[in-house]
């Protein structure tokens, strides 16, 4: 990973869950070679403001090799749960889509806190180490293919 610059966008809301996937995201990628002066880290309010995020980062800095999008989406009592995740996979697609680079879903989208919790450094391992070594995957698919 140490030729690659990855950037890492992390929604604010349900900090508990994203501390640990971002935690899990950074430090993988320095486990792979990513040097630290190529990571941006940006916080962003909420998952939905994810899709913004990359966009931004994309738009500003085209020497990006990727992005990865950590947030976690709990389901509740209403349908906000289902358009968010809908909102942000989409959104997520399309901006990796339009400037043709890797832009990783690491978005939690669970029943309940507690699995969320397993998913980001708990029983389930860390969904967050998952995305980071996406990136660098895709950020090789795309300096080779």
């Amino acid at each position: 990973g140490s030729a690659y610059k990855i950037a890492i966008a992390v929604a604010e809301w349900n900090a508990d869950v994203t501390g640990n996937l971002y935690k899990g995201a950074y430090d993988t990628l320095l486990q792979n070679g990513v040097k630290e002066e190529n990571i941006i880290s940006i916080p962003v309010p909420g998952s939905f403001e994810l899709t913004g995020a990359a966009e931004i980062l994309l738009n500003k800095h085209a020497e990006l090799d990727a992005v990865i999008c950590l947030g976690c989406v709990i389901q509740g009592d209403t349908k906000h749960f289902d358009f968010i995740c809908n909102a942000v996979a989409n959104g997520i697609t399309q901006v990796g889509i339009k400037y043709s680079k890797p832009v990783i879903f690491g978005v939690l989208t669970t029943n309940d806190l507690q699995q969320a919790l397993d998913r980001a450094g708990g029983k389930h391992g860390n969904k967050g180490d998952e995305a980071a070594i996406t990136a660098i995957k895709m950020a090789q698919l795309l300096k080779t293919a």
